[in-house]
């Protein structure tokens, strides 16, 4: 009975760590932003950290991931299940440091694609505690199900392949996005107020500013629209200027609307206008939102009548067909 119990742990805590970092392994950048909001001033104040929040996450979801195959294989038992539960520990901490002082409102531990409370996310990882120190404690049952040989190759495989991801992904587009933001998601639909009055529509703090007003609703109404999103002049990767400015022109000679969407000021989006000859004005938004509709900067988004039609990263500009 005891074996059967430590074998379902094991399945229940390998998959459910698998699963956990590949849904962050599609967007490490919204896990990077996740780091980066705990290591600012309002709650770990670990501010000398924000740099290094990218590779911090990247570290961590490969390690989370990596884990649960290592687990599931049964390579290297003993090592495996401590290192599970110190990274158990380290997520119960920050769960229970955010719930205890309302500091972090969602975790992050499911990136977007499930939403749970501090507090939720806190009891599951004690319920993964307690599971980890029962396969600890019979640490021996915890057995290689291949060879040797092949255990190795398929530990090696799983390394190369979610590398592999991470460096595809940083590169252009999270392979799935789990956003509001999504292509074939409706702005206008997402912004509709859900039936319990504590909740918030998934769009929010969308607003498409120009120096006096807000532009959203009669953006979203067009048929054609495409914008160009920096969340951030100051970070953004200045190479991509020259290729968004070739697809800009293309687009406006096909007869969409473009404007450009950003978070910096005025004077810093006109000098980077005139610096690469822009076809367009920019807008104001909200830097989170920009940050959460697409994971570029810049990016490239297209709309119908508020209906996201595509996404690109700027590296991927010779894909778009118009």
């Amino acid at each position: 009975m005891i074996k059967l119990l430590v074998h379902l742990s094991r399945i229940f805590v390998g998959a459910m760590f698998i699963f956990s970092g590949f849904v962050k392994l599609v967007d490490p950048i919204g896990s990077q932003y996740k780091f980066q909001e705990y290591f600012g001033e309002s709650v770990l104040n670990l501010e000398f950290l924000i740099p290094f929040a990218l590779p911090f996450s990247i570290l961590l979801i490969i390690a989370e991931i990596m884990l649960g195959v290592m687990l599931l294989l049964g390579y290297k038992s003993k090592l495996t299940v401590w290192s599970l539960l110190g990274l158990t520990t380290l997520f119960l901490f920050l769960t229970w440091y955010s719930a205890y002082y309302n500091k972090v409102t969602d975790c992050g531990c499911f990136g977007d694609a499930i939403k749970l409370t501090p507090w939720e996310t806190f009891w599951k990882n004690v319920i993964l505690i307690g599971l980890i120190l029962l396969l600890l404690i019979r640490v021996k049952d915890n057995k290689e199900i291949f060879s040797k040989k092949i255990t190795i190759a398929l530990t090696l495989l799983s390394l190369i392949s979610f590398s592999y991801i991470t460096f595809h992904v940083l590169n252009h587009l999270p392979i799935i996005d789990f956003r509001a933001y999504a292509v074939g998601k409706n702005i206008p639909e997402g912004m509709e107020f859900p039936e319990d009055p504590n909740e918030l529509p998934p769009v929010h703090d969308f607003m498409l500013e120009d120096t006096q007003n807000d532009l959203a609703p009669q953006i979203l109404a067009m048929d054609k629209v495409m914008l160009v999103i920096v969340y951030n002049a100051d970070k953004s990767d200045e190479e991509g200027f020259v290729a968004t400015r070739k697809v800009a022109d293309k687009a406006i000679s096909k007869g969409y609307n473009v404007y450009g969407v950003s978070a910096s000021f005025e004077d810093d989006l006109i000098l980077m206008q005139n610096k690469y000859n822009l076809p367009f004005d920019f807008l104001f938004c909200d830097e989170t939102t920009l940050k959460t509709m697409i994971r570029a900067n810049p990016g490239i988004m297209t709309l119908s009548k508020g209906t996201v039609t595509g996404k690109w990263n700027w590296n991927d500009t010779d894909e778009i067909k118009l």
